[in-house]
């Protein structure tokens, strides 16, 4: 786990238990919708703190490091990217043949002066 992702998790769990003790704060003055409020935040911070908790083979392939993952993964993302940009090129070249078809056919219609 990077230290980038250590300190999210921090960072998730302080919201969490600020917005915990603040829906306390909030029921005990007798605020209904600051509480409710303080409620949905907490819970907004355990789905955060959730997400952020490292789970082993989330990110590695069966079978691979996490060196050799990364490289598979990198690769596979690039030969995705690779057939994007054909599927675009060949899209953008339909689009010229259509664009210098229909020129020729307006050129076609307009009647020269006599």
């Amino acid at each position: 786990m990077s230290r980038r992702a250590k300190v999210w998790r921090i960072v998730a769990a302080l919201f969490t238990l600020i917005n915990v003790g603040g829906a306390g704060y909030a029921a005990a003055a007798g605020e209904g919708p600051h509480t409710a409020v303080h409620i949905v935040l907490a819970i907004l911070g355990i789905y955060a703190a959730w997400r952020l908790t490292p789970r082993p083979g989330r990110d590695t392939l069966a079978g691979a490091s996490s060196a050799e993952a990364s490289e598979l993964s990198t690769d596979a993302r690039l030969e995705q990217l690779q057939q994007s940009m054909d599927a675009v090129a060949l899209e953008v070249e339909r689009i010229g043949e259509a664009q210098r078809y229909n020129a020729r056919v307006q050129a076609e219609r307009v009647e020269p002066p006599r």
